[in-house]
């Protein structure tokens, strides 16, 4: 009502938009001081979650809060101009308008006629629809059910062809107001489509933060579902184990096992896949700082192809896209190379490396060799480690004798007694077995603390849209009062 009354009293339009411009930077800035105000308790609030709540992410190390002062000004002046500029152009759709259009309350925002303008909601719907079904249908195609791009690509566009599909809707139903008979429902039908543009923001941030919500949840990762499957993260293996000292015996033959005086018995279906191991860094999620020379694992690659333990997301050559681990052997490299296998996530984010890569290592005469990295484990038991072929690990380590890690295969009945039997015959040699599953876990606990926040944005989101929703009622009450009115003075309730 101001701007009319002071464009109606003369006041040049010129001077009426810097006035609501000013007044519009001051609310901008007090939002932008606010949103500064929040993001410091946010952020404080996270570091208490990975304190208390999510601290298996952090591997129990210390974090503490800091912030600078230029951080906190960077964001509050973003939130400020932005602000300010969308204020200046909803400002600037109305200035041009008369004193007398801007009385006519809603004449600016509302469809009228039967014959709306022209939409191109339908197209971007049919278009963004065909491409999200293209999109999943590709990967789903390929045999990857695991594609985080094509996951979050489809599904941002099918969230957008469902929002222009709501476009669709509100106009359609403008255009067919004037033709239905009035009922209760056909009334809040004609009340949604009134102002498109309003209802339309508003269904767009309640989907978009129920789609972030959703999507967040359903990438969150449990290691306990379908863990006894050879494809999945534990190889299909019921165990991990870690020894103190070497165990040169083999654990597998009838001379191994009467050795530590096993009971076949009670081993009755279970097998171990042993590892020889060279320290390094660990270059695992639950290590904060970035490793140089990982932790050297030396394995027989029969053991693992014969059972098809772990799946790959990623091989140098496609040639041995079905016999992966036979890279260890075959893989042909320079004389003063060895093949190895890692997993994606050590790969990626701990050495900041990519298949076909390499690293430098020194060998137990102190002679220089590289590593390379023929080959990515998705989400594995492994992570943290790579692993090459047994001959290497013992032509380039001699002195590293015996096994000290161990994958166990035990039937799901016999489990608890293989570990208890195991654990009790090799205790002198310091053996600790840990249920493959529950290894996987602690490392998928730090991605899932990451889902956790973005769910926590995503919420935030979805609070954000649901007060919208409560603003543009509340706003459509105040602006339709007459009609309001009308009605109950015709009989409605």
């Amino acid at each position: 009502a101001l701007p009319i009354f002071l464009l109606a009293v003369g006041w040049p339009p010129r001077l009426v938009r810097r006035l609501f411009l000013l007044e519009g930077l001051a609310i901008a800035t007090l939002g932008g001081l606010l949103g500064a105000a929040g993001g410091v308790l946010y952020a404080k609030g996270i570091l208490w979650g990975l304190a208390t709540l999510w601290r298996s992410a952090v591997a129990g190390s210390p974090l503490r809060f800091h912030v600078a002062a230029g951080s906190l000004a960077t964001g509050a002046a973003a939130g400020i101009i932005v602000s300010t500029i969308v204020i200046r152009l909803a400002w600037r759709a109305q200035s041009g308008r008369t004193a007398r259009e801007l009385l006519e309350r809603g004449h600016e925002l509302e469809w009228r006629g039967a014959k709306p303008k022209r939409s191109w909601a339908g197209w971007v719907a049919a278009v963004s629809g065909i491409a999200a079904l293209a999109t999943v249908g590709s990967a789903l195609a390929k045999g990857d059910n695991a594609d985080v791009e094509a996951f979050f690509g489809g599904g941002a566009l099918l969230l957008m062809a469902g929002i222009a599909s709501a476009a669709v809707l509100f106009r359609w139903v403008a255009s067919r107001a004037a033709s239905r008979p009035l009922t209760l429902t056909g009334l809040g039908w004609r009340g949604c489509a009134r102002r498109p543009n309003r209802s339309l923001a508003t269904v767009a941030l309640l989907a978009a933060g129920s789609f972030l919500i959703v999507a967040v949840a359903a990438n969150k990762l449990d290691a306990t579902r379908q863990s006894s499957r050879r494809s999945s993260g534990t190889g299909g293996f019921a165990f991990i184990g870690q020894s103190a000292l070497p165990i040169v015996q083999d654990l597998n033959a009838k001379a191994g096992r009467d050795f530590f005086a096993l009971d076949e018995k009670s081993l009755q279906g279970a097998q171990v896949v042993p590892f020889r191991v060279h320290d390094g860094d660990d270059a695992s999620c639950l290590n904060l700082n970035r490793a140089q020379t990982p932790r050297l694992l030396g394995v027989d690659p029969v053991a693992l192809q014969s059972r098809g333990a772990f799946t790959f997301s990623k091989v140098l050559d496609a040639s041995f896209a079905g016999k992966p681990w036979k890279m260890l052997e075959n893989f042909s490299v320079d004389p003063d190379e060895i093949p190895a296998v890692g997993d994606e996530a050590s790969i990626v984010w701990a050495l900041h490396k990519k298949v076909g890569n390499t690293l430098d290592y020194t060998d137990g005469r102190g002679r220089p060799f590289k590593v390379r990295l023929v080959g990515a484990l998705a989400n594995s038991i492994l992570q943290g480690n790579l692993i090459i072929d047994n001959t290497a690990f013992t032509r380039r380590f001699p002195d590293e004798t015996g096994w000290r890690m161990f994958l166990v295969d035990a039937p799901s009945g016999n489990a608890a007694r293989v570990s208890a039997v195991l654990t009790r015959a090799l205790q002198d040699r310091g053996l600790e077995l840990t249920p493959a599953a529950d290894g996987l876990n602690t490392f998928n606990a730090m991605q899932n603390t990451y889902l956790d926040t973005f769910q926590v944005l995503g919420g935030l989101g979805l609070l954000l849209g649901s007060a919208g929703l409560g603003v543009v009622v509340l706003r459509n009450v105040l602006e339709r009062r007459g009609e309001l009115a009308v009605l109950l003075a015709a009989g409605f309730r």
